[in-house]
């Protein structure tokens, strides 16, 4: 069973019908005793870091996710979902789930924010994505992250600075843009989630 982690933020049908495409079986919970019983677990999110993780930690879901990926769990974070798969938080200013060492930042004020619209990812030579570099996918976002470690590195996109778009860290992917709204180069990389 794949799980949409429900906390108020996000595109879930959007996710859940791109899931679904692929002969899956999905759902979509905000019941932490589901996320722990996940075989894997999708992290959505639009909207302010703050008040997510408030509303992540005061539902027992940010345990919940953290646990769960700490056993191994596959995990894929969308947009702000992604951001939150780091520490240190720039909006708010707040603290992530932490399960990846880097930080999210406000996209650079020079740029007019948030991006939005199509723009293209081009994916690094050690994810599985390489073959299909590069795509266009749809993105909506006013922060960006900066991981510690380049190795974690997936995707990049150009925006008046290259900017870090796709993450590929042991069983956590996440995605700067959104792949339920991306067409066929969405629904193929969900499709290589699954199948990672």
């Amino acid at each position: 069973m794949i799980t949409i982690v429900d906390y108020g933020a996000g595109n879930l049908r959007s996710i859940l019908r791109a899931i679904e495409s692929h002969d899956v079986t999905a759902e979509i919970s905000a019941d932490p005793d589901r996320i722990a019983a996940a075989d894997r677990i999708v992290l959505p999110g639009v909207g302010n870091a703050k008040a997510a993780m408030e509303k992540l930690n005061s539902t027992g879901l940010a345990s919940a996710v953290t646990e769960q990926v700490q056993r191994g769990t596959p995990l894929l974070g969308v947009c702000l979902g992604m951001q939150l798969l780091f520490g240190d938080q720039e909006e708010g200013p707040t603290t992530g789930l932490g399960l990846l060492e880097g930080r999210a930042v406000r996209l650079p004020e020079t740029l007019k924010i948030p991006h939005m619209g199509w723009n293209t990812v081009t994916f690094t030579d050690h994810s599985p994505l390489a073959s299909q570099s590069p795509a266009a996918f749809y993105f909506v976002h006013s922060y960006q992250v900066e991981p510690a470690s380049a190795d974690m590195i997936a995707g990049e996109t150009d925006y008046g600075h290259r900017f870090c778009s796709m993450v590929i860290h042991e069983n956590i992917w996440g995605t700067q843009f959104h792949p339920e709204k991306s067409q066929n180069a969405g629904l193929a990389l969900i499709g290589a989630w699954i199948n990672n």
